[in-house]
């Protein structure tokens, strides 16, 4: 019996969407970007040198086919990322109508987005009415702060003293299809605020905004105020089993790593590890170690887009890559014979585009323990459809197995 890893580098896109002209960041198509391409370029003209220096450094994913994934999804070079692959490789092209971390990790896992999401304006106020006195009542408070399109880091700097002062709970939104929800650990109430978020969710869920997300912070005015690890996401539930169930439904064990138990509701899910993206690689060597013999092993590793991508940092992404491209190649050298470990993306967050959204882009397909070989250019939902078949498993849904 196999056993089978997927791992997302969340954001990491290669370029080449070809519906990237119908999405947008402010008032620029996401035609051109390419997130991968660009550091690459960034790094090889000496234009990413805090914390690093030189080309793009990552001889491990270049190995499996990064480089190669990428000339074949836009046609662009990607400097240093030249290997002669000796993985299974190719790209991915997503079908859902979004570029938000829901939308792609469920067509990864099989299941298509059936409907448009919704999403508030970029606009003084961006709630509805009877949404804001809805939050407020939730809270128990007179009314909300925020009410706005927003930073998180910007907007609890902005209004953290009045929160804390007020009361009132900081709600805001942004490109995704998210309803935001800030407040501070000690004076609001960690437990206050995350009991606000699922006395809102459904509410939200029925309006199809794909995420209430609670996030606590802690500080003073005069030291500043930071986000607290204690996040948590109400995500609405797939349409549809996805490939945690089925793998379940087989008698099997599925372990999450990081963001996937939120973003799937805990659907098919027996255990879930989180943390830093640091933490999240120790638990997923651990599972690579460790875990039962016809188990998958599902995993997010966020920072890249949360902490790099949406903040615009080249600099900072490339040397998140070049950290994950270390580690993960230890790893591999721990899996067993007949392991499966797939590494691909959600959507891309190009750092050098303009904006503070995601990017519409394809995803690299990389497979260590399948040999080697171009499987050129699927669609997210065969990843589930292959992970199924490595597996033995019975599949649904629209993918086709590569493999």
């Amino acid at each position: 019996m196999s056993r089978a890893f997927l791992v997302v580098m969340d954001s990491v896109g290669i370029g080449g969407a070809p519906d990237a002209d119908q999405f947008y960041n402010g008032a620029k198509p996401d035609t051109g970007a390419n997130t991968v391409a660009h550091i690459a370029q960034a790094c090889a003209a000496g234009r990413a040198e805090e914390g690093r220096s030189g080309p793009l450094h990552l001889p491990n994913l270049d190995a499996l086919g990064l480089g190669a994934a990428t000339r074949l999804a836009s046609g662009l070079p990607a400097p240093g990322l030249g290997a002669q692959p000796s993985g299974l490789w190719g790209c991915a092209q997503e079908h859902s109508p979004g570029k938000d971390t829901p939308s792609g990790h469920w067509e990864l896992a099989g299941v298509p987005v059936p409907w448009d999401w919704h999403y508030f304006p970029d606009a003084l106020p961006s709630f509805p009415p009877d949404l804001s006195r809805a939050a407020a009542e939730a809270a128990g408070t007179e009314g909300i702060l925020g009410n706005c399109h927003a930073s998180g880091t910007a907007i609890i700097a902005e209004l953290g003293a009045r929160h804390m002062q007020t009361g009132w709970p900081i709600c805001y939104t942004s490109a995704d299809s998210v309803f935001q929800i800030a407040a501070h650990e000690d004076s609001f109430g960690l437990d206050r605020l995350l009991e606000m978020c699922r006395v809102l969710a459904p509410r939200l869920h029925d309006m199809k905004v794909g995420r209430v997300i609670a996030r606590p912070f802690a500080g003073t005015s005069s030291q500043g105020f930071t986000r607290t690890a204690n996040r948590k996401d109400f995500a609405i539930s797939p349409p549809a089993p996805v490939l945690t169930n089925w793998v379940q439904d087989a008698g099997r064990r599925v372990h999450a790593v990081g963001k996937i138990g939120d973003i799937f509701s805990m659907q098919g899910i027996d255990t879930l590890r989180k943390g830093s993206d640091a933490e999240l690689m120790c638990h997923l060597s651990d599972l690579v170690g460790n875990a039962e013999e016809g188990s998958l092993t599902f995993a997010n590793f966020v920072e890249f887009d949360s902490l790099y991508g949406h903040r615009r940092d080249i600099s900072g992404y490339a040397r998140a890559l070049e950290w994950f491209d270390h580690e993960i190649g230890v790893i591999q050298q721990k899996l067993r014979p007949g392991d499966l470990m797939l590494l691909t993306a959600d959507h891309g967050n190009d750092p050098s585009w303009s904006g503070t959204d995601h990017t519409r882009e394809q995803v690299p397909v990389l497979i260590a323990g399948r040999g080697a070989g171009e499987i050129g250019q699927v669609n997210f939902a065969d990843i589930a459809a292959s992970i199924a078949h490595h597996l033995n498993i019975p599949a649904q849904g629209p993918g086709r197995s590569f493999l």
